[in-house]
């Protein structure tokens, strides 16, 4: 079933079979205070809009999505993420969605985006472009620190510039996949939530981030 999320052109397909009509959704907010999201025109696409406040009070990351619980399956997004205006030296452009979401998002598993890291002059920044975290527990810094080059990988990014990804999620085994390449960036074999996990889907934004979602497309296996 497809549905228009909110203000903008966001469309969820819940199963391909169900994607002839079109419904309303509940309006989309975010989980924190901190992030604000706005229906905007981004590069000629309706896009959601969701920028990262870090002077108001709250934790990012997540802007969850309606479209109910989310056990295996496909989900497919444009997205286009850079820092915004003031952002800290440190801040990438973090971008992503999160799945199998639980609670009011406490825990979850996510990739991610960092697009000035995809054509920097450093190479290991380059290898840092994109990542698998499952929050609380495995955050990115625990990951990298156990398991170097395991969780992340390096892409072709850009910072603002619409990029493609598909997530495919099968048991406790994930594909992430940018710009329709036929072979995945990054390959989880282990997610941490094990591979019972079930849960919503959110949009993800991290710290000084200014970011743009469209064409949101989630298909159960």
């Amino acid at each position: 079933m497809r549905h228009l999320l909110g203000l903008a052109a966001l469309l969820l397909a819940a199963s391909p079979a169900a994607a002839r009509g079109l419904e309303a959704a509940p309006g989309v907010r975010p989980a924190s205070a901190r992030l604000s999201v706005d229906a905007a025109d981004y590069d000629g696409t309706p896009a959601l809009h969701v920028r990262d406040n870090p002077g108001v009070p709250g934790r990012c990351c997540l802007v969850p999505l309606g479209v109910g619980d989310f056990h295996d399956g496909m989900i497919e997004a444009m997205v286009a993420g850079r820092p915004r205006d003031g952002a800290s030296e440190g801040a990438r452009g973090f971008i992503g969605i999160a799945f199998r979401v639980q609670g009011d998002g406490e825990r979850y598993e996510a990739f991610y985006l960092r697009p000035t890291n995809g054509r920097a002059d450093d190479q290991l920044r380059r290898n840092h472009a994109t990542q698998y975290i499952s929050e609380p527990d495995f955050p990115w810094e625990r990951l990298r620190r156990e398991a170097p080059g395991v969780y992340e990988s390096y892409a072709d990014l850009e910072p603002g510039i619409w990029t493609h990804v598909r997530i495919d999620v099968r048991g406790n085994r994930a594909w992430l996949y940018v710009n329709r390449r036929p072979q995945p960036v990054l390959i989880v074999n282990d997610l941490k939530l094990g591979a019972d996990a079930r849960g919503g889907i959110a949009l993800w934004v991290g710290s000084e981030t200014d970011a743009h979602f469209a064409d949101v497309t989630v298909t159960r296996r």
